[in-house]
């Protein structure tokens, strides 16, 4: 059965857990691409600059099959491992954890540096807005201009939004749609034997 709805959080968010003198600074963001990812992790090199490590997990899309840990020096499996396994356990996808580390001068071990890196992803997360999303696909559709307002007024009733307008010889809309009412939405556009469906679509906005 398709995932029609996925969890997320809806603002940047961080926290701070300290362990024998060293800094954990978690930094949560909400993300669509690893543009995204790039951008904000550099960022946090250039602004912590003082920092000895910057690991960071991540995971994308609405199935979530895209992902990393990435240790940064730390020892392998941890820091990146731990950062991602509380970004599961919160069942969040297009989230993006950063724990920037200052180094107190204590050596931590793998078990002490794997329950920090958690720690801290797991504060930042408890605190985070999560918001669950309607999974979304796009489509586009063309009809005469008479029956426009029709089409516009059945995405509505379906949660649909029209992204895309080419108002010409006749009307091209491209309207993203729940997954959940997609199909229904076809139907009734069908329905009406005035609206035509041309295909799936796929903007560049909905790229992972």
């Amino acid at each position: 059965m398709a995932i029609e709805t996925y969890k997320t959080i809806s603002a940047p968010i961080e926290a701070e857990f300290k362990d024998k003198g060293s800094r954990f600074i978690a930094f949560a963001y909400p993300v669509q691409t690893v543009a995204d990812i790039k951008q904000h992790v550099d960022f946090l090199r250039e602004t912590h600059h003082k920092a000895r490590h910057w690991c960071y997990a991540y995971r994308l899309g609405t199935e979530g099959m895209q992902f990393r840990a990435n240790d940064d020096g730390e020892p392998s499996g941890s820091a990146g491992r731990p950062i991602l396994g509380q970004i599961d356990s919160a069942e969040l996808t297009d989230v993006l954890v950063v724990v920037v580390r200052y180094f107190g001068g204590t050596l931590l071990g793998v078990p002490g540096l794997i329950h920090a890196y958690k720690t801290a992803t797991a504060e930042a997360l408890a605190a985070a807005d999560i918001v669950e999303k309607n999974v979304e696909k796009t489509i586009r559709i063309r009809c005469e201009y008479p029956h426009l307002n029709d089409a516009i007024r059945i995405a509505r009733q379906h949660q649909g939004m029209v992204v895309q307008q080419d108002l010409q010889l006749d009307c091209a809309l491209t309207v993203r749609l729940p997954l959940a009412a997609y199909d229904a939405c076809i139907a009734a556009w069908q329905h009406t034997r005035q609206i035509h469906i041309e295909a799936d679509a796929a903007p560049e906005e909905d790229a992972v």
